[in-house]
Order: structure tokens, then C-alpha cells, then sequence
């Protein structure tokens, strides 16, 4: 899943959770992201839809998180932290470990920090900002 589009993406969720729900067997990729989606149980619903969910948009106007986007940056950074790469991400959430944050938690804030990075980058036309990145998770 290197370049999915949107709608493979989505597909791919989908098919966890079933494969999840009746303990079907599953791919290595497939079992990261079942032990997302599994932490996840208020995303249950959208991913047992797919009728509804695979082509409904979720904008911020709406309030509401994309589910689809919130699980594959979850699947972005258990990756990013596994390579540390940017590097020094690894010991920034370690960091968070360390002063009694939940591993969840910690989680959400790297990926709140990649998602508000992220953003920037594309808002202002530049390259992902690594120092930026790892600011927002330790909370500079």
C-alpha cells in the first residue's frame, strides 16, 4: 500500500475489521492495523458501513474526524516511530512515556503533530519540516 488511492484505502479498513471481527486470518500489515482499528471501537460502526462510509466525506466543517485518515496516520507513525525516522522521533515520544503520558495518548499527539505539519506543508507549498514535526510532539 504504497500509493493507495482513496477508495483502496478505505478498502483495506474495511476488510480488517471484518477479518478482525471473525478472527480471519491476516496479513502482517493487516495485523498492525487491526490492533489500531481494535483500539478504535467508536470507528466500529463506520467500518462495518461500507455501503455508506466509501464514498462519505468528512470535513472540518462538519466536526468530525475522518476515521480513514485518523487510522492511516496511526499506521504512519507506528512506522515512522519503528524507523525513528524523522530521526529523534523515537526518544520525543519516549519522552512523553516518561513523564506519565498514556501510550495512546502519546500516540494522538504524534499524530495531531504530523497531521498539523503535514498541513502546513502543503498549505505553504514547502517541504515537510522535520524540526517543525518534532516541536509539536515534544510540545516546544
Amino acid at each position: 500500500m504504497f500509493n493507495p488511492s482513496r477508495e483502496q484505502a478505505r478498502e483495506f479498513f474495511f476488510e480488517v475489521l471484518r477479518k478482525g471481527r471473525e478472527n480471519l486470518p491476516r496479513t502482517a500489515l493487516e495485523d498492525q492495523a487491526w490492533d489500531i482499528v481494535a483500539a478504535h471501537p467508536e470507528y466500529h460502526a463506520v467500518l462495518g458501513n461500507r455501503g455508506r462510509n466509501l464514498e462519505r466525506d468528512w470535513t472540518p466543517e462538519q466536526g468530525e474526524t475522518n476515521p480513514f485518515l485518523h487510522l492511516s496516520l496511526h499506521l504512519a507513525v507506528r512506522e515512522q516511530l519503528g524507523i525513528d525516522q524523522p530521526p529523534g522521533l523515537r526518544a520525543a515520544w519516549q519522552g512523553l512515556l516518561a513523564v506519565g503520558m498514556a501510550e495512546h495518548d502519546a500516540l494522538h499527539r504524534v499524530i495531531d503533530a504530523l497531521a498539523e505539519t503535514l498541513w502546513d506543508s502543503q498549505r505553504n507549498g514547502r517541504p515537510l519540516d522535520a524540526d517543525a514535526y518534532l516541536r509539536r510532539v515534544r510540545g516546544d
